[in-house]
């Protein structure tokens, strides 16, 4: 919901019935207390006249309101948008949590979308009630309460993993945000920096989901010596800003969120961490909405019945998806799969620090190779044609050369457009890109034989254009039609 879109008597009776539906859908700022809360909040519901209903923690942030110390803002899922203008604003955000915007200059974020900064904060203030500083500002705030609670990071430690820059600066927030100061809000008071042993972070999400389903499509394409799944666990290698480290993600039974384990040889940026984590798994994803919405095609309602809660798997990062995409281009997963561990043994780096028992269980032990030791490579004695070698190094010069290569287009189609410019990239690879790459919930790769193959009927298969067709009615949510045929090929439907 945006702030034009918040119905008061709506937001009331979500609040008055703990509706989890609305969790993440609009925060609650109470006039009385000057908090601010989730709809679930188990405190007693406020008398309406004191209730403003928010689209946005940001909002409540920029106007003075505390996060509340028993509902936990820092733990909500995010929500996920689909209304005019949305695409250019989650791209927004997706740079803020990505620590693109640390210097708070909305000219400078607004430059990198190809927009102007006086639009694209019209646009943040239509969605989200607020402006872009404020969302990053109440980011790094809630992040800091996160880790506070969740870890045992020294203080220190949560102020430079959640970007304040300054211990000082996060004082002052924190104090500024609950009126007390950071080290309070502990429960114990051992802090730990041993970052190579770890750190566990929770990853919420609004239920159901289908983890079965996100970890198997996973393992099939892990990349070895940088990915691995085993035993309903998935793990990869990272390097961020010149620190390296494996992080471990699995489902906590019961419950609703993932839990994710941090590794590294030092204190990480783990605000982006967490970001890629949750694009990774689509942990933003309002669900029941996407289930309810594809349960109207018959050819989908009993796929739904039968698995609620498919999500649709993103990325870790772009440049490796789209390497990983070219290699799989007409060959099976698997020998893609055995590619892409060829690639990574010949010109990736060996991962630093001492995580010898994480080694062990996983055999990660290399980090992705950067597009600049890939764009003069020579590829064939992996088992690459020259056509796809061209491919590869021409899109590792690309984005090489342009740190801006993969910024996301002014809409969807454009996006698709740049990137099928490039040689061996055509409208296959592209929306195979744009679904999990970028995050495109409309992406849809309509001439994939497994698609076409899952809607065989009696009567035959259908055409590309006429799956085209079909698939009109699963937007703005295709590519989660799209998971559903790769996921459960072979469920019988009401057109059989």
């Amino acid at each position: 919901m945006n702030q034009q879109e918040l119905d008061r008597e709506v937001c009331y009776r979500a609040l008055l019935t703990r509706d989890a539906r609305f969790d993440g859908q609009f925060y609650t700022a109470v006039l009385s207390t000057g908090i601010y809360c989730r709809p679930i909040c188990p405190a007693r519901p406020p008398k309406i006249e004191n209730c403003l209903f928010l689209p946005s923690a940001a909002a409540a942030h920029q106007m003075g309101f505390r996060p509340c110390l028993r509902c936990r803002p820092e733990v909500n899922p995010a929500k996920q948008r689909t209304q005019a203008g949305s695409n250019l604003v989650d791209h927004a955000l997706r740079w803020i949590s990505e620590g693109a915007f640390d210097d708070d200059c909305v000219e400078h974020l607004a430059e990198r979308l190809g927009v102007s900064g006086r639009h694209l904060r019209r646009l943040f203030a239509r969605e989200l009630g607020t402006t872009p500083i404020a969302v990053a500002q109440a980011q790094r705030v809630l992040l800091a309460k996160k880790m506070i609670v969740e870890t045992t990071l020294s203080m220190t430690d949560v102020a430079i993993a959640a970007g304040f820059g300054s211990v000082r600066r996060f004082n002052d927030a924190m104090r500024r945000n609950y009126g007390r100061a950071p080290k309070t809000m502990r429960h114990t008071s051992t802090s730990n920096g041993n970052m190579a042993a770890g750190i566990a972070l929770k990853l919420p999400f609004t239920p159901p989901y289908d983890w079965e389903a996100m970890i198997d499509f996973l393992a099939g394409r892990a990349i070895p010596g940088v990915e691995a799944v085993d035993a309903g666990k998935y793990a990869r290698s990272f390097q961020l800003d010149g620190v390296h480290g494996i992080v471990e993600v699995q489902q906590e039974r019961e419950t609703n969120h993932l839990l994710a384990t941090i590794h590294a040889t030092e204190v990480p940026p783990i605000g982006i961490i967490v970001a890629r984590l949750r694009r990774l798994f689509d942990l933003d994803a309002n669900i029941g909405m996407i289930d309810t919405h594809l349960s109207a095609d018959p050819r989908l309602a009993a796929r739904v019945r039968e698995r609620p809660g498919l999500r649709v798997p993103g990325s870790w990062d772009l440049f490796e998806l789209t390497v990983r995409a070219v290699l799989g281009q007409q060959i099976s997963v698997a020998a893609a799969t055995t590619l892409s561990g060829r690639l990574v043994a010949t010109l990736g780096e060996p991962l630093k620090g001492d995580f010898a028992a994480t080694l062990e269980k996983t055999g990660i032990s290399m980090i992705f190779p950067l597009p600049a030791a890939v764009m003069t490579a020579n590829l064939t004695p992996i088992g690459l044609t020259r056509a796809r070698e061209k491919a590869l190094q021409s899109l590792a010069t690309a984005v090489h050369e342009d740190r801006l290569f993969f910024q996301p287009q002014p809409s969807p189609n454009k996006t698709i457009e740049k990137l099928c410019e490039l040689p061996g990239i055509g409208p296959w690879t592209a929306h195979y890109i744009a679904m999990r790459g970028y995050r495109d919930p409309d992406a849809f790769p309509h001439s994939d034989l497994g698609l076409l193959r899952a809607l065989e009927t009696k009567n035959g298969r259908p055409t590309p254009a006429e799956l085209l067709a079909i698939a009109e009615a699963w937007r703005p949510w295709r590519a989660y039609g799209a998971m559903r045929l790769w996921v459960q090929p072979k469920i019988l439907t009401a057109t059989r």
